[in-house]
This record gives C-alpha cells, sequence and structure tokens, in this order.
C-alpha cells in the first residue's frame, strides 16, 4: 500500500504504525523515511545506493529527525517521550530540508508521550508544513489521544503465523528449520522479536531463565515469592516486566492446553516436561486464575500504580505445588 502510494505521489502527512513488539513497526517506519528521502526511488521503495539511502542507513541523513523514549527512574525505570523533544522536534521540522525535498520525523514508541507532550505536536499534525511527514509508532492506537489518531493514516501491523515465521528465519536467515520453529513459537509470530531470540544467546538464555522461575516460584514459600516480586520492580523497567508477565503468561496457556488435550499448537514446546508436572498437580480453575491474575498485572501496569504491590498480589495469587 505505502509502495503504491509513493509511486503515485499520495503522501499523507502523517502515519500511524501500531502493533506488538517486535512485529517491524520501526523497521517499517525507518524504511518509509528512507523511501522518502530517497534521491532515485524505484517502484515506490528506496534504491538503496543514493547518497540519501547511504545516510539514513546510518541515521546521520540531517533531513531524518527520530525522537525516541528516554529511560528514566531509579527503582522503577521507565521510557518517556520529553516535551522537550517534542519541542526541538516542532523547531526542527518547520526548517527547510537541508538536502533532500522533505524532512522526515519519525516519532519511535510514541506511547510512552505523556498527553502533555502528546499535545505539544498536535499543531504540527493540525497544521503541518508543506514539505514534512511525520511517522509515529506504537503499540496500540488506543494509548494515544483520539486528536492525534483522527490526523493519522493508521497502519496496523499484525502477527505472522508460526508458518510463515518459521520461512522467514529459514530462507532469510539461514537459520535451520527446528530452531526456526521454536523460535517462531516463541515469538508469537513476531519476526523481529524472533531475531533478536536468534541472535542473542543472552537473550533466550534469559527466556529460558525467567520460563523455569514459573515452576520454582509455584513451589516456592510466601518469604520467596515476595523476594521475586521485589527484584522485578527495583531491577527491571515496566516494559521488561510487561515482558516477563507476557512469558509466564505464555507458559499457563501451554499448562491449561496440556490439563484439557486441546488440539492446539504450544508456544513453549522446550518446556514440555515443566508444563506436564505443572498440568498434572494445578486444576484447571487454579491454572485459569493464575493466567487472570497475570492479565490483570499487565493492565495495571499501565496505570501507573506500585509494580511490587501488584507483583506480590499476583504471585500470592498463584497455587502452590
Amino acid at each position: 500500500m505505502l509502495q503504491r502510494d509513493l509511486g503515485r505521489g499520495r503522501i499523507r502527512h502523517a502515519y500511524l504504525i501500531t502493533g506488538p513488539a517486535g512485529v517491524g513497526k520501526e523497521t517499517l517506519a525507518l524504511n518509509l523515511a528512507n523511501a522518502l528521502l530517497c534521491d532515485n526511488p524505484v517502484d515506490g521503495d528506496a534504491c538503496g545506493q543514493c547518497r540519501a539511502c547511504l545516510l539514513t542507513s546510518r541515521a546521520t541523513h540531517p533531513d531524518l529527525l527520530k525522537v525516541t523514549p528516554e529511560i528514566s527512574g531509579k527503582r522503577i525505570r521507565t521510557g518517556k517521550v520529553k516535551i522537550e523533544a517534542i519541542r526541538q522536534l516542532i523547531y526542527d521540522v518547520n526548517l527547510k530540508p537541508v538536502e533532500a525535498g522533505r524532512r522526515v520525523a519519525c516519532l519511535i514508541g510514541f506511547d510512552a508521550a505523556n498527553d502533555q507532550s502528546q499535545n505539544a505536536l498536535l499543531k504540527t499534525l493540525e497544521e503541518p508544513p508543506g514539505n514534512v511527514v511525520v511517522i509515529l509508532t506504537a503499540e496500540s492506537a488506543d494509548a494515544l489521544l483520539p486528536t492525534i489518531r483522527s490526523r493519522c493514516e493508521v497502519i496496523a501491523l499484525r502477527p505472522l503465523t508460526t508458518a510463515e515465521t518459521r520461512d522467514f528465519l529459514v530462507a532469510g536467515h539461514a537459520i535451520d528449520r527446528e530452531r526456526a520453529d521454536l523460535l517462531a513459537r516463541v515469538s508469537g509470530g513476531r519476526p523481529g522479536f524472533a531475531l533478536r531470540l536468534a541472535h542473542d544467546p543472552d537473550s533466550l538464555a534469559e527466556r529460558q531463565t525467567t520460563l523455569a522461575a514459573v515452576r520454582s516460584l509455584l513451589s516456592a514459600n510466601r518469604v520467596t515469592r515476595f523476594a521475586m516480586a521485589e527484584r522485578l520492580a527495583r531491577e527491571a523497567t515496566v516494559d521488561e516486566i510487561q515482558a516477563t508477565l507476557q512469558l509466564w503468561a505464555s507458559l499457563w496457556r501451554d499448562v491449561l492446553l496440556a490439563m484439557t488435550d486441546a488440539d492446539l499448537p504450544r508456544t513453549n514446546l522446550d518446556f514440555d516436561a515443566d508444563i506436564a508436572a505443572i498440568a498434572r498437580v494445578v486444576t484447571p480453575a487454579a491454572g485459569r486464575q493464575a493466567l487472570a491474575a497475570l492479565t490483570r498485572t499487565a493492565n495495571l501496569l499501565g496505570r501507573n500504580i506500585n509494580a511490587r504491590l501488584a507483583l506480590e498480589v499476583m504471585l500470592m495469587s498463584w497455587p502452590t505445588l
């Protein structure tokens, strides 16, 4: 769609790319920016060889403006798009382009911007300079103000199927089929996340440690569970906590599938032994309660609540082996 619109010169002044983490939002945003700045675009896509493409690939093009969340906080580190960065961006987009015929502003993870920062950008979206294209990314359009959403062309990215993700890893990145199948399931059809796991042994090892913690927590006493909640709240960002909860939820889902012998694909194939062990002693009602607690806690973390207290309540609701 974007290539067609670029080829016909039908460029919107603002785009909002949404989708889950690792699905390719930032990749698409930067590829779109590259195509918009390319000196010799081919069929609505960047040529990849001109000076503009080389500068864009190095993130040094003077007409490519990029804003990302800044991590802050001592006990609970969170990413925020600061209003100072938005004000500087607004000043920069109103300057004349340096090399290209336009300026392109990429605001990555704009759902980390508070209402004040979003409202600061609103006037630029309402009355944009004629030679400026603004590209926003966010996990959900609902996380942004309605006034922001309504002024953007929304492009919703969805996860690939397990087979599509596996074939992408095998054909495009020379990963053996068995490992690619595991990565495709673990990533939930998010190719970016699958690639990070494939090329970062630490991330894959961290995933295994995180999942193994479920069985140990089920056998742990109250003190140990409180210690885990305290460590997560102290050492991890909110996004990292959410990623941990998502992994735990995937394991609990597999446990429920094992309990019911459901003919549905499981995610964590390499944890079949742990899944079977939990399924043998935990009741379906307790499994559903644990999964519901994870979902409830993930939702609460997006509302500026006490992360440690929320995690403690969640872990105390889990069954004990």
